[in-house]
Order: C-alpha cells, then structure tokens, then sequence
C-alpha cells in the first residue's frame, strides 16, 4: 500500500437484503482500499443490516465519500466514514461524584481512549479543580427548576461552538428535558449506577442491599427522554454476598461504572455501536 494511505473506518445499516457486502467491499476495493477489518450483522428481528470496515486507502475523502453516497442511495442506507483512531472532540457533565470522570480523563492522558475531551461542564463547581489538574476547562451551569431550561439551552450553545460531537454524563445527576434529550440523540452516553433495569432513580445500591441481591452492576447507555432506558452500549457486574453494607456496595459499584462508561464511551469513539431501535449492535 501507498505511505500515503489513509486508515478509514466506515459504519453503516440498512435494510437487510443480498448483495451489501458484495457492493461495499467492491467499492473500497474500486478505489485502492485494503481492508484490515471487516464485521457484519444481519438482526432478523428488525430486518437490518450493520456493518463497520476498517480500509487503508488512498482515494480522498471526497472520492470515498461520492462513492459511499451512491451505494447509500441505492441501498437506503444510513451511514457515515471517519479517519480511523480520529479523537473524537467531547464534553463531559459532572456533578459532585469524581470517580468517572477523573477515569476518563486520566484514560484520555494516557491515549488509550480516542478522545478529546474539550471541557467539562458541572452544576456544581465541585469537581472543577479535577478538571484543572487535567489543564481541561471546566463550565459552571447551576441547574435548579427554574433555570433548568436557560441551563440546557446554554449547554447545547457550549456544544455547537466548542463542535462537541459527543456528550459523556459521568454521574451527571441531573435529568434531561425531551428537548434536550432529542438534541443529542445518539451522542449522549450516561452512566447508571444499576444494573437495568433493576434499581432505577436515586440510591440503587441501597435499593440493591434492601432486596439482597448477588450482583451489582453499571449500565452505560445512550440518553433518550424515557428516564434509563436508552439503548444500551455495556453492562458490567460483580458478585456481592450477605457480607456487604450498602457503602462498601457503592464503593465496589464506583469501580464497576469506570469500567462500563470507560468501554461505552472507547467503542462509541471508534464506531463499534450502531443504534438498531432501542437497542444497539457493539462489534468489539
């Protein structure tokens, strides 16, 4: 291949029907492209084809982009082509709870997660020095119930100035509107503090604790208007016993969120999670 070549990674759905592959491996290879990985996946119960390709190429963007265009068409396909490994430009809301975010941003100064996180946006100023030791700048919105709307409108300027392509609510204790919720469709990712969809709301480690449960786990997932039940990237779980308190629960569930929030927001950056209606297709 070319020194020149650049690595693309192509996601895309669409009805499911013969030939896809066929068609888009052609296209690639029409244009000089080797492709280094290639995942696939056809749900019988919705009808939908997924598919995400990694190609080293040469052919400009614009080339790729014209070609992908008429294979969209003709296959009523949703799709969309990014540089492989770009950072991918992202806020991260906070409230008080340091855990995940000072995960991310430590992850994000070790490069092994591809983003850029460009702020961090708080409704209340407790975690700013988190965010200044990270040399990251942090925005102060206070949301109370008379603000509320003025603080959302404020937050989704932040986004569009700052071209925030992902929105990460890292403890983020603060309910979305519908509005806002719709906004971000498909790019806000939250981090519960459950196991969904048990234990929904505020204090699910002691609602955990009351119903002596042998599991406790985080659930990251996309934000919709319904409160918790937007489709869902990771869950992860640890096993608990008789023994546990409610606070060495919540301790135990802190690590548990780091790591589900950490794999959701990493495979959402590098386009691994495909939205199939309210569920989601991860090709790890």
């Amino acid at each position: 291949m070319s020194n020149e070549s650049t690595a693309w990674v192509l996601s895309l759905s669409c009805p499911d029907r013969a030939g896809i592959v066929h068609a888009v491996t052609g296209v690639l290879a029409e244009h000089g492209g080797n492709i280094t990985e290639s995942q696939q996946f056809g749900d019988p119960d919705t009808g939908l084809f997924f598919m995400r390709v990694e190609v080293a190429c040469a052919a400009s963007r614009e080339n790729l982009e014209s070609a992908i265009g008429v294979l969209g068409e003709r296959f009523s396909m949703t799709w969309r082509l990014d540089v492989a490994g770009r950072r991918m430009r992202t806020i991260v809301m906070v409230s008080k709870a340091a855990h995940c975010v000072n995960d991310l941003l430590f992850r994000e100064r070790a490069g092994t997660l591809p983003v850029d996180i460009v702020a961090v946006v708080g409704n209340h100023a407790t975690l700013k020095n988190h965010a200044e030791f990270y040399e990251k700048p942090f925005v102060h919105i206070p949301v109370t119930a008379e603000t509320k709307a003025d603080a959302e409108a404020e937050l989704l300027a932040l986004v569009e100035r700052m071209d925030v392509e992902l929105v990460v609510l890292a403890r983020y204790m603060q309910i979305l509107s519908p509005e806002l919720s719709a906004a971000l469709r498909g790019k806000a990712i939250n981090i519960h503090h459950s196991f969904l969809p048990s234990f929904k709301g505020a204090r699910p480690y002691f609602q955990a604790h009351d119903r002596g449960v042998k599991l406790i786990g985080a659930t990251a997932h996309y934000v919709t208007a319904d409160l918790d039940e937007g489709p869902i990237i990771e869950q992860d779980v640890e096993r608990v016993d008789h023994t546990h308190t409610p606070e060495s629960l919540t301790a135990m569930g802190a690590d548990v969120e780091r790591r589900a929030l950490a794999k959701a927001v990493r495979w959402h950056a590098e386009h691994r999670v495909l939205l199939d209606g309210h569920r989601t297709i991860v090709f790890k």
